[in-house]
């Protein structure tokens, strides 16, 4: 088997013989990225997946190629993480990406669901149909596509199990953000999603949570900035209790720690990493 880069990926050493093995979405940078970074230094083997491509209807650059072979670097190389183009909206794509972390590294143990755009600007009774359809496909169905793909994986690993479930929702999914309905809307379904999955997960001995993060310095808080016709992204730290943007490293942790043994008794968890957002 190949990568999405043509090339034979080498076998895993015998240092990461046992490690366990995630799929993160949105890998190429931002949160997805922070993510991947924490789970490689913690020992884990990584398939990382991104889109590294422009997204009619969304007005800001996405990741390229480029990025994603920066965040595979990052995690130790082609040793440790596999890169994989592919859009999360592609079911038979994440199957494969799947494929390539049993092939490649024996199984999955954890899938994490970073992977995100925003687009916004009128109120929400004005929102164009493509609008909604892009935050609702890629933000939801996207969550919703890789639990397709990588549940039967993780349920493939012997008992007692530890296979885990996080997604990236937002502070948007817990309250009201003014024009930018349809991705709170998503955000806020993918809340949904997932706690139906802890409940369908639960007696298989496999959790899934949800990270909720608030404004954090990634390119899609430039996004948002524009959305409101700021200046700079440092404006949108006045809705925090603490008076700063967050990094990406931030909620990274506490993702990798809803991936390891120390959380095997929280799921179906909405957990805030928002500087105290959605506590005014």
């Amino acid at each position: 088997m190949t990568d999405s880069y043509g090339t034979a990926p080498a076998e895993p050493g015998p240092e990461h013989a046992g490690a366990p093995v995630a799929i993160v979405t949105g890998a190429a940078r931002g949160i997805g990225a922070a993510v991947a970074g924490r789970l490689a230094a913690g020992g884990w083997r990584l398939v990382l997946v991104d889109r590294c491509a422009d997204l009619e209807g969304v007005d800001y650059p996405l990741a390229r190629p480029a990025d994603l072979e920066a965040s595979v670097a990052a995690c130790g190389g082609p040793g440790r993480a596999v890169p994989v183009v592919a859009d999360t909206r592609d079911a038979a794509a994440l199957a494969r990406a799947v494929g390539t972390a049993v092939e490649r590294f024996g199984g999955l143990d954890a899938a994490v669901a970073a992977a995100g755009c925003i687009a916004g600007g009128p109120e929400a009774w004005e929102t164009a149909d493509a609008v909604w359809e892009q935050m609702v496909s890629v933000n939801l169905e996207g969550v919703w596509r890789l639990a397709g793909a990588a549940v039967p994986a993780l349920l493939r690993r012997p008992e007692p199990r530890r296979g885990r479930l996080v997604a990236i929702a937002s502070a948007g999914g817990l309250v009201g953000l003014p024009r930018l309905a349809a991705y709170c809307a998503a955000k806020a379904g993918v809340i949904g999603l997932v706690r139906a999955l802890a409940a369908e997960l639960g007696p298989h001995g496999i959790t899934a949570n949800c990270v909720a993060p608030g404004s954090t310095a990634t390119t899609m808080l430039d996004a948002s900035a524009a959305v409101y016709g700021l200046e700079g992204t440092a404006e949108l730290a006045r809705h925090h209790m603490l008076p700063r943007l967050l990094e990406p490293a931030e909620p990274a942790a506490l993702v990798a720690w809803l991936c390891g043994p120390e959380s095997s008794g929280m799921t179906g968890a909405v957990v805030a990493v928002d500087a105290g957002m959605t506590a005014r």
